[in-house]
């Protein structure tokens, strides 16, 4: 009995634990089944969203939508002959959409109103209507606007950092400088010429590294500019003129130290540089320069070795010739030195001493001093010259003193330094530019005692003639004025001008030419006139005076010059 309880209790418990450890195993193989069931599931789910992914990636690339990677390139720093920057990149923020995570259109855009009221409308309201995966909405944006369009809290928008241009002195050098389009690439000035030298090859291939691109260093002295610029300013208000230019040029280098043409724009914010009247006046534009160019006539004459110096000729009668009559603004109505010619400005005399060299001799001479070519320099902006299509007498007696043709006034500035230098040419250059090399590239244009003979001639004019508003004491500067007629519906009108003074200090042994336009000035006051004597000569003494201490030209006091022969009765 014993052992069948036993037995009977051994095989229940026997059936016990048979029964548990099947249920055991039931349990596990339909958890097990479960799990693999929801990996398979999650699998396809993201396998799904992965694909729908990849798909709307590749339709975004096909469609040109994707960013792409480097959106703008790296610039070097333009900097002044003294290392002070010019222009520079910063880091900015650029507002881009998603149009597919964009969830009331409407309501996004009446809230980006409130930070960019400028917005397009109805231009956004397209792109974010799209079925785009990116779009830009406005480029380099300030660090304000960007904090206050991410206190907006719109979804479907976000930043990405880009580079702009920087101008440090706003319209200081304007002209020179140019500009940079949205992408930061060089559409004119010297910016554009630093994109041709090779940096648009290394932006294309992505080589135009931030911290790896050398600074460009111009022949511009900042400080100088700074100056000629404000004089120009200072002299439209005070003679009312419409426009105004400058340039100084070093006279033994051909480096272009400060140039600067009025109205300019700020490139920080360029939105009136392609007005017309923003032109640059002293490169791309071409003009009469009127009586400037009686100084180029003298030193034709005088090199020609057919006129001396102690020479005369008779001015007392105008010279009528093809119908027209030549005549002198302010006649002696004698015979006139050459010196006398000059200091004076007899239309007369330096017709007749044209005359002298003769129709084709006088073409020849111009060419040669480079007043008929276009400018070789890195300026893109360079105007060509103007010269009748067939050259005869009128022509040489009318462009003897300024009409006629036309040139830029940085061309005129060049030449009048080959006639200062002892008659070398030297193309000019923004870039700096030693003495050696200067002296390899320089074309002797003019025999050394010419040219010592117009170096009395301008110093003369000064002292004596109607160059006298532009002296500096202790400066000696030598200069020629020029008051050229504008031509109005085609004729010549006697009530606008175009007013020049061209001069180059220290005269005896110039280092700098300065050049000044003034664009139809008017009389400082009522009862006086409106020459070049009266408004664009005071300009010029004005920059000398101020920059010549800064460039290191020492003044002198009481040094005795050689006289020079003016007046033979």
């Amino acid at each position: 009995m014993m052992r069948l309880v036993r037995q009977r209790g051994a095989a229940a418990a026997a059936g016990g634990a048979i029964v548990v450890d099947g249920a055991r195993k039931a349990t596990g193989g339909r958890a097990r089944s479960r799990l693999a069931m929801t990996m398979v599931v999650f699998l396809a789910v993201f396998g799904a969203i992965g694909g729908r992914l990849v798909h709307l990636g590749l339709q975004d690339a096909a469609a040109g939508n994707a960013p792409r990677a480097r959106i703008t390139a790296s610039r070097p720093d333009i900097v002044d002959r003294n290392g002070e920057v010019l222009a520079t990149d910063i880091k900015t923020a650029s507002l881009f959409a998603e149009p597919r995570r964009i969830v009331d259109v409407d309501e996004a855009i009446e809230k980006l109103a409130t930070v960019l009221p400028d917005l397009d409308y109805e231009q956004t309201y397209r792109r974010l209507a799209s079925d785009a995966g990116f779009v830009w909405l406005r480029r380099q944006l300030s660090p304000r606007q960007q904090a206050d369009i991410l206190a907006l809290g719109v979804p479907g928008l976000g930043f990405r950092t880009e580079k702009r241009r920087f101008y440090p002195g706003g319209p200081t050098a304007s002209h020179l400088l140019g500009l940079v389009n949205i992408d930061n690439k060089g559409i004119a000035g010297l910016e554009k010429y630093v994109d041709d030298q090779g940096l648009a090859d290394l932006q294309a291939t992505g080589l135009a590294v931030e911290g790896e691109l050398a600074p460009v260093r111009l022949s511009i002295d900042l400080r100088v500019q700074h100056i000629v610029r404000d004089e120009l300013v200072q002299a439209m208000e005070r003679y009312k003129a419409i426009a105004a230019g400058a340039v100084m040029l070093n006279a033994r280098t051909g480096e272009v130290v400060a140039m600067a043409s009025l109205p300019d724009y700020d490139p920080n914010n360029p939105y009136n540089a392609l007005d017309k009247d923003r032109l640059n006046r002293m490169s791309a534009g071409a003009y009469e320069m009127g009586s400037t160019f009686k100084a180029f006539t003298t030193a034709m004459a005088l090199d020609s070795g057919k006129v001396a110096i102690t020479d005369s000729f008779d001015a007392s009668r105008p010279i009528r010739i093809a119908g027209f009559t030549i005549n002198d603004f302010h006649g002696k109505r004698r015979v006139l030195s050459v010196p006398e010619i000059f200091i004076y400005s007899s239309n007369i005399g330096t017709a007749k001493m044209a005359d002298v060299v003769g129709v084709e001799g006088h073409r020849a001479f111009l060419k040669r001093i480079g007043l008929l070519d276009r400018l070789d320099t890195e300026l893109p902006e360079v105007a060509r010259p103007t010269e009748p299509a067939e050259w005869k007498k009128i022509s040489s007696v009318t462009i003897s003193y300024g009409h006629g043709m036309t040139t830029t006034p940085l061309q005129t500035a060049v030449s009048a330094a080959a006639m200062l230098n002892g008659g070398r040419l030297i193309q000019p250059t923004f870039l700096p530019r030693s003495r050696a090399r200067a002296d390899a590239v320089a074309e002797q244009v003019l025999e050394p005692e010419t040219s010592a003979l117009m170096r009395r001639l301008f110093r003369l004019n000064v002292e004596r003639g109607s160059g006298r508003r532009a002296e500096v004491p202790g400066f000696y500067v030598g200069g020629k004025t020029g008051t050229a007629e504008k031509v109005v519906d085609g004729r010549y009108s006697s009530d606008k001008r175009f007013n020049a003074f061209l001069a180059g200090f220290p005269a005896d042994d110039p280092a700098y030419v300065v050049l000044v336009i003034l664009d139809e000035p008017k009389p400082e006051r009522e009862g006086i006139g409106a020459t070049a004597g009266l408004n664009a000569a005071p300009t010029v003494g004005g920059i000398i005076r101020r920059a010549a201490p800064l460039l290191g030209v020492k003044p002198e006091f009481g040094h005795e010059r050689d006289a020079l022969l003016v007046s033979q009765q």
